[in-house]
This record gives C-alpha cells, structure tokens and sequence, in this order.
C-alpha cells in the first residue's frame, strides 16, 4: 500500500524528535489512566470546556504532571497538534480497555490449571441496562483461597441461558 495517507506513509514522515514527542505524550496519558484506574477515580468531570476551572481528573493530572516536569508541559495539552493530543475518551477507554485484558490474563495465570469456581450476579446499572458481574474463586498456589473480579457484561436480559452464553463466550 503506497496511499498517502497510510499509517506507515504518515510515521515515515515524522522525525525522531517528532516520534519521541509523540511517545512522551502516549506515557504521560498512559500514566493518568494508570494512577485514576488504581485510585478508582472517576475520569470525566462536568465540564471539560478549556475554560472550566476542573475540566477532568484525566486532564487535571496531565497538568500536574506538567507542573512538575517541563518536557512534559511543552509536549500537552494545547502544546500540542490536534490529531496526536492522547486525551479523548475514546483513548482513554483504549488504554483502559488494555490494562483490563493484562489484568485479566495475569488472574488466568494465577488460576492456571487449578480448579475455580464462578461467582456471577446480575443487576441494572443506572441506565437500566442488564449486566452481570464475573468473580472466579480460586486456591492459589499457597493453599490459601482467593477471589478476582474478572468482567462487568452487558447483557440483554438476565435469563439464565443468556447468562451462560455471556459467560461461555468471556470465559472461551
């Protein structure tokens, strides 16, 4: 693929500065995600306007990190090209969505071959939407027992074969 506008064409185009800048930027929103995700903060605050005084925890992170750190400040926020700034939700849930499935496959690692059991419970969530909740429940290598948290699952009603096919397809 020779197109223009092929991801490859647009890197190829980018100097190391311009590479390295890009990689700092990546870390530092990897970074925020990290620190709100172990803290079980919430992401998004009422207004996100530039003029908001709290426009998130997400971007208010990102500034204290650029408080402290000038090669940070020079590469966020509006210190940066629109189309590589790592702050939207969609990257947020992203990076979110890959520490998830990390942690997911350290839980199955823990459990390896040993034998569990699955807790699961259904509720409505605000939107009263129908979801179920995955805990498995394990005897780790210590003899002592243990339980994780593994998913939260849409579903479209709380019948138990909906539920087990939910709950094949996560566990598959």
């Amino acid at each position: 693929m020779k197109q223009e506008g092929h991801i490859e064409n647009i890197f190829q185009g980018f100097s190391n500065e311009e590479k390295t800048r890009n990689r700092l930027r990546l870390k530092v929103s990897i970074a925020a995600v990290k620190w709100l995700t172990f803290q079980g903060c919430a992401f998004r605050g009422r207004d996100g306007s530039r003029d908001s005084r709290n426009r998130s925890n997400f971007i208010e992170i990102i500034q204290l990190l650029a408080e402290f750190c000038p090669d940070i400040e020079n590469i966020v926020l509006d210190n940066t090209p629109k189309f590589s700034r790592y702050t939207s939700s969609d990257i947020q849930k992203e990076i979110l969505s890959i520490y998830a499935s990390l942690v997911r496959k350290h839980i199955c690692d823990e459990i390896g071959d040993s034998k569990f059991s699955i807790i699961v419970d259904e509720t409505c969530d605000v939107a009263k939407r129908e979801q179920m909740t995955l805990v498995l429940r394990f005897v780790d290598v210590n003899g002592e027992l243990q339980e994780r948290f593994f998913d939260v699952i849409h579903v479209k009603n709380a019948k138990a074969l909906t539920l087990k096919e939910e709950l094949c397809y996560v566990l598959s």
